[in-house]
């Protein structure tokens, strides 16, 4: 189980390559406030001075420290000249000079053996990023040291915890400083180390606050108590160590940290860590054995090791899913270009092929959010256009004084004893003419959604054209400019259609027929019933031919000479007011009458001696329709409407048609030979398969990553077969 430790710090080199942090990795987080001698701990584990010191916020940037235990009687082995790193049973062995050295990831593969150059190395690679303004980033620093002296432990030194901004620092640096630390102690694969000095009180201590904060059961926090000989006189950390103050599941450990005049001094770590252990004897003789800097390290690399344990089945199945993961997304991206003919031809053909199973409804992708493709197309049929065409009223815009107007103007100078033809072709033909909007809009719909399919093919049935921008624009532009031709030969045709309708009324239709004699027959009805209402002095049988053959009844009669209508009391107008208005001669004798009394009876009336305008056009005005223009109105309506019904259903049922052979199909049959005619030209190969900078770069991302999960694999399962786990 030793060499788990050594497999996490071979898992964190590959990782590292790729520059990834999608895997949290086992790992141990120092917090601590500021001051509170984290950084002496650290440097106590490894045994070196090698961390930046001053006042104020000195860590800056999460440095991530890995120890590497080399045998000291094989450092300087090496089997491979192109690989200097060589990993035996867990262990590490280096051809390199010099017991312990260092190296920074972002160094590549220099090699540090002055611990006091990694110190300016850390300060100067802190100051790149972070700038020299105080302020900290969460972009971490990785250095490896290697040596005899330490045990295999992976640690991470974060910013210390700030209360107030100092100088040029940022005024939320407190808000940073603790989002930074959070970020790494919410990885439940790490383990929490809680720095604390020990002459400050244990219940105010912020490092076991944020602890609790993500670890409320404690199973992964581990307290350090600090500066045990900086105690005020008269007390000790008994209570502490014992954790009677503020238990601790993993316990708590005390340690003696170097004070600034050992470090002016230049005392060795060595050194203090022997003093450190004369301390302990002297002042917690019981707890000698279980607290100290060397009791720190061993128990830190236990609780390490057992949790990397406990971590591997997990981090093993997380691998294997983010690499299925990436050879799907590096599939996707596909392979370089290599017969550039091959590739065009086949993107071209595979576009064209996707477009036509979009209408079809027979595509692979199929969108679940909303109507696309044919179904789209025959939701417009169906429910837009046939919709619009149910909610055209036949009669709309078309009044009754319209219809009697239309009737008057049909007869011309002479007076009509029947309904004129003329007039209800000239009806309907206006309210026919009004199905030719809907019908053009039908068609700029459905080519709008043939244009949005385009899109549909390229986001989710083509993915490859996301490589080639060019060759995605050209097929756009291509499919585009054949809609836009098919356009205006579709409305075309709409328009045809409906100007076949206005070419010729036919009255004869079938349709047309029945609803013709239905209407006689209720006219018919309509004449008995007025023939019922007559007085007992008219024969009931008896009738009168008119012009043409056609029976009328006596009120259908028109008046004789010297008669006018019946008036209300049962006797003719024109008797009775000596002269009536419904023949000419009465209308002369009225006017003679009228023109005899007083002049300025009638200010309307053309005076003597003054011309009479007669291009004056009298204007319809509303007024109560006769039984006649009532019953005339009334059959020009109906049969406009019965008309109309007819013709709305042959538009709502040939419109359709016509957009898709003129369209829809012309596009699917034609697509694959315009695609090709256009752009599967040898001299447009190169620009149009030029991949873009954005993809290439994806592309390389995913191979590598995918690369170090399938070598980050191949480790965990090296540890099956070597039974480490």
């Amino acid at each position: 189980m030793e060499a788990l430790i050594p497999v996490i710090n071979k898992l964190q080199d590959v990782f590292n390559t790729v520059g990834a942090d999608i895997i949290q990795l086992p790992q141990i987080a120092v917090v601590g406030t500021q001051s509170s001698g984290k950084s002496s701990v650290l440097e106590a584990l490894v045994g070196r001075d090698l961390l930046p010191r001053g006042t104020g916020v000195v860590t800056r940037r999460p440095l991530i420290l890995q120890l590497v235990h080399v045998d000291p009687d094989d450092r300087r082995k090496t089997s491979d000249e192109n690989d200097p790193n060589v990993w035996r049973n867990g262990r590490l062995y280096k051809g390199i000079d010099g017991e312990e050295w260092g190296k920074f990831l972002h160094t590549k593969n220099k090699i540090y053996t002055d611990f006091d150059e990694i110190r300016l190395e850390i300060e100067a690679e802190t100051e790149r990023v972070s700038g020299n303004n105080k302020g900290i980033t969460d972009e971490p620093i990785h250095l490896k040291i290697f040596s005899p002296h330490v045990v295999n432990l992976t640690l991470v030194d974060l910013p210390g915890i700030t209360k107030v901004p100092v100088g040029d620092q940022p005024k939320d640096i407190e808000v940073q400083i603790k989002d930074l630390i959070l970020k790494h102690i919410s990885n439940p694969n790490s383990i929490i180390l809680a720095v604390t000095a020990a002459n400050t009180d244990m219940a105010t201590s912020e490092a076991l606050k944020l602890a609790r904060e993500v670890d409320p059961d404690g199973r992964r926090t581990l307290a350090v108590v600090t500066k045990l000989d900086l105690m005020d006189a008269g007390t000790d950390a008994m209570d502490v160590l014992m954790g009677r103050v503020i238990p601790v599941k993993l316990g708590l450990i005390g340690v003696v940290n170097r004070s600034q005049l050992d470090i002016n001094q230049k005392k060795s770590v060595a050194d203090a860590i022997r003093d450190e252990y004369a301390f302990l004897q002297k002042k917690y003789p019981s707890l000698a054995n279980r607290n100290g800097t060397k009791y720190l390290a061993r128990t830190l690399n236990r609780l390490l090791m057992h949790h990397i344990r406990d971590c591997l089945p997990e981090l093993k199945t997380r691998i294997n899913v983010l690499a299925a993961q990436y050879q799907s997304l590096l599939s996707s991206y596909g392979e370089p270009v290599e017969d550039q003919s091959s590739t065009l031809l086949q993107l071209i053909t595979k576009f064209a092929a996707e477009y036509c199973h979009t209408i079809e409804g027979t595509a692979k992708y199929i969108e679940t959010t909303e109507l696309c493709g044919g179904a789209r197309i025959c939701y417009i049929f169906h429910e837009t256009f046939g919709r619009t065409l149910e909610s055209v009223d036949p009669l709309g815009g078309l009044t009754t004084i319209d219809v009697l107007t239309a009737i008057r103007n049909a007869t011309g100078p002479r007076p009509a004893l029947f309904v004129p033809e003329v007039s209800f072709e000239l009806l309907v033909k206006r309210q026919v003419k009004r199905l030719e909007e809907p019908s053009l809009r039908c068609v700029e719909l459905v080519h709008e959604e043939m244009q949005r399919i385009i899109q549909h093919c390229s986001n989710y049935s083509t993915q490859e054209l996301l490589r080639f921008p060019k060759l995605h624009d050209a097929i756009v532009e291509v499919v585009t400019s054949l809609l836009r031709k098919r356009l205006p030969v579709t409305n075309e045709m709409v328009h045809n259609l409906v100007a076949i309708e206005l070419a010729y009324i036919n009255t004869k239709h079938p349709d047309f027929a029945d609803a013709c004699g239905l209407m006689n027959n209720n006219i018919e009805e309509q004449r008995r019933n007025r023939m019922r209402e007559l007085p007992s002095s008219v024969p009931r049988d008896k009738s009168f031919k008119g012009p043409g053959g056609q029976s009328l009844s006596p009120t259908d009669l028109p008046p004789q000479e010297g008669e006018g209508p019946k008036a209300a009391g049962g006797g003719f107008q024109g008797e009775q007011e000596g002269g009536g208005t419904g023949n000419w001669r009465g209308m002369l004798k009225k006017g003679d009458e009228g023109s005899a009394g007083d002049k300025s009876s009638n200010p309307a009336s053309p005076q003597r001696g003054h011309a009479v305008n007669l291009l004056d056009v009298p204007v319809p005005v509303s007024r109560k329709l006769s039984a006649r223009e009532q019953r005339d109105c009334e059959v020009i309506e109906r049969l406009i409407k019965s008309y109309f019904l007819i013709v709305r259903k042959n538009i709502q049922d040939s419109v359709p048609k016509a957009v898709m052979h003129f369209l829809v199909n012309h596009v699917k049959d034609s697509l694959q030979s315009e695609l090709v005619g256009q752009l599967y030209k040898a001299g447009l190969l190169d620009d149009l398969l030029t991949e873009s900078e954005d993809m290439a770069q994806r592309r390389n991302e995913a191979a590598d990553m995918l690369k170090a999960l399938q070598k980050a694999s191949q480790v965990i399962a090296e540890i099956r077969e070597t039974h480490l786990w």
